[in-house]
């Protein structure tokens, strides 16, 4: 009687383990694709516009990832420079960027006096560190905190419709691979991606687990069954 007792504690704690360890596989990341309005309430502007915008702390502790969109609210008399270029960062001088690592996505126009307002909406297409700024007048709205940097995680991945069209292409033949151009980094995306898509997506595979789950946990409980009849 002890040994039959003794068996169904070691196989109820067996089947306890065992649903432990399923756990992650149905609790995985099912996080949706995000978009981050830069600055909040305050927009995007430097200190002598708003005095007490601070980019660099308003990052910190947040958690970008490859596919999210940063949305900058500002108006017609203040850029949106991207840059991957730790010394263009740290000039404030998007005229001095050389390559295809600096992206100006929205310019001033010095001649028109009438200020708009812009939304500017910048997709995350490369892990590591990323760094804004505004390029305007000689780099003085930078130097006046208009500036940050982040880091950028994979996440899950860039989604399909922000991949550069010639990493989805086919592989060159061999004798084609010294004439491939340098990927260039695509930045012809001014739209936030609809996150509805990836939702859908994540629900389905949390479908799946679902479906996964319960039948490794009717297996558990079959067995639990078994036992208690002896």
């Amino acid at each position: 009687m002890q040994q039959r007792r003794y068996s169904r504690l070691c196989l109820l704690s067996l089947s306890f383990s065992c649903l432990l360890l399923l756990l992650p596989s149905f609790l995985g990341p099912v996080d949706a694709y995000k978009n981050y309005t830069v600055g909040d309430s305050l927009g995007w502007y430097d200190a002598t516009v708003k005095s007490n915008v601070n980019y660099q702390k308003w990052a910190d502790g947040k958690n970008f990832s490859l596919g999210d969109f940063l949305i900058f609210n500002t108006d017609s008399n203040h850029s949106v420079v991207q840059t991957y270029n730790f010394t263009t960062f740290k000039s404030c001088d998007y005229d001095d960027s050389v390559g295809n690592e600096t992206v100006e996505w929205s310019s001033t126009n010095p001649s028109n006096t009438l200020t708009q307002a812009v939304t500017v909406a910048v997709p995350l297409l490369k892990e590591g560190p990323t760094f804004f700024f505004s390029g305007d007048y000689d780099g003085e709205q930078c130097v006046n905190g208009q500036h940050f940097k982040i880091t950028v995680s994979h996440g899950k991945g860039l989604p399909d419709s922000l991949k550069d069209p010639s990493d989805q292409a086919p592989a060159p033949n061999a004798a084609d691979y010294g004439s491939t151009p340098d990927t260039v980094v695509p930045f012809d995306f001014n739209n936030p991606h609809d996150q509805d898509t990836d939702v859908k997506k994540d629900s389905g595979s949390i479908s799946l687990h679902v479906k996964n789950l319960d039948m490794k946990l009717n297996g558990i409980l079959l067995s639990l069954g078994i036992l208690y009849m002896f």
